[in-house]
């Protein structure tokens, strides 16, 4: 096990890391207290080195390693990667590119959705992983040897998953079904915190415009403030109480402490006036200032059994392709599907999964098929 904590050895690993074709990472890090993620710990693994890199360390520039991040030459292997690429977006503003998902891999290869690290690694290498060390507080210095231990694990075991998932996708010509979730999970936008958008983080409970307009500007007063002082958004003002004022829209300071949930001595900051400010601005032009949040599908009524006939055979359909039924389609899909047949926009519909699932739904919708009995064994048959 190496550990680096100066700026001599970082170099020298990245120097030689960045002639490797593929590097295994993972962070770990701390969020309790903060909006933004303190990264504490980054292990790497290449074909023939094990690293653990101290972020902590005084004086260490993370630009050589972030360099390599960025180098679509080298394949970065992660494990359910977005936190991860989260953490390095913000510190470098970019999505690390060439990127290699192992739970997405595993998904397209049968395993259930979202299937964690210790399963995926019992289930591919029949190895166990020990759990004792998973409620580090990894921010602390000296971490013991034990500490070190576990987190390494995170990626040796990656190393050792990587070549067998790789090759079983390419046999079963496979590798051009993981693109689409990993081009989404490199999408930048997933990880940029735009206070005008934070409104989309919220549940739409009424439609009116001013109350839209007041929700929104709340929102981003809110992700403005939270960003700030870097503390979590409950921190600054709960999500109800967001609900609350774009419900009451209140004009002024007295208007706004009479609302539930309102810490006290609130009214005595300058933050507060700037909330109303904003409020009131939003409501009085609330026709220009107001979202548009997504419209609204009217379904059929009583499309409950049609729904649990196309997830019937969706399941059918992935348990013999060997594929995680998510990777195909959403619940969304089938509910869309089953509302609107061939005029759906799923994407079970299109590609690859049409010809997995899409076909056959449109199929079963228009009663060209339909599902059967066999002894106990439900199967797809043709009607006549």
């Amino acid at each position: 096990m190496i550990i680096i904590n100066n700026q001599k050895e970082l170099n020298s690993f990245c120097n030689k890391a960045s002639k490797k074709p593929f590097i295994c990472i993972d962070t770990e890090f701390m969020r309790e207290s903060t909006f933004f993620s303190v990264l504490c710990l980054i292990q790497i693994a290449t074909d023939d080195t094990e690293v653990v890199i101290d972020p902590l360390a005084k004086d260490i520039n993370l630009a050589p390693l972030i360099n390599i991040l960025l180098d679509s030459n080298v394949t970065k292997v992660f494990h359910a990667a977005r936190q991860d690429i989260e953490i390095f977006y913000h510190i470098c503003g970019e999505v690390p590119k060439n990127i290699f998902d192992t739970q997405i891999a595993a998904m397209a290869l049968g395993f259930r959705e979202s299937i964690g690290y210790s399963s995926l690694v019992k289930g591919r290498l029949n190895i166990n992983i020990d759990k004792g060390e998973r409620f580090t507080d990894w921010s602390r210095r000296p971490l013991t040897k034990n500490q070190l231990k576990y987190a390494l694990a995170d990626v040796t075991h990656l190393r050792d998953l990587y070549p067998g998932l790789v090759k079983e996708l390419t046999e079963k010509n496979r590798s051009s079904w993981i693109k689409e979730e990993t081009n989404q999970l490199t999408d930048k936008k997933l990880y940029s915190f735009e206070p005008e958008n934070a409104w989309e983080r919220l549940k739409i409970r009424n439609p009116k415009v001013s109350y839209l307009a007041a929700l929104k500007a709340a929102a981003a007063w809110r992700e403005k403030r939270a960003i700030e002082k870097n503390i979590p958004r409950r921190r600054v003002l709960k999500d109800e109480i967001l609900y609350n004022i774009a419900q009451q829209k209140p004009k002024n300071l007295q208007s706004l402490m009479k609302l539930r949930g309102i810490p006290r001595g609130f009214e005595s900051s300058k933050s507060a006036e700037d909330l109303i400010e904003l409020i009131n601005t939003a409501v009085a032009n609330a026709e220009v200032y107001a979202p548009n949040p997504p419209k609204i599908k009217h379904m059929p009524p009583n499309l409950g059994p049609t729904v649990e006939m196309l997830k019937t055979l969706l399941r059918l359909r992935t348990e013999y392709v060997g594929i995680a039924p998510k990777l195909v389609a959403t619940s969304n899909d089938i509910v869309d599907i089953a509302a609107f047949g061939e005029k759906s926009k799923a994407k079970a519909l299109t590609g690859w999964r049409k010809e997995i699932y899409g076909t056959e739904a449109i199929d079963m919708l228009n009663g060209r098929i339909g599902l059967c009995l066999e002894g106990r064994e439900v199967v797809v048959r043709k009607i006549n």
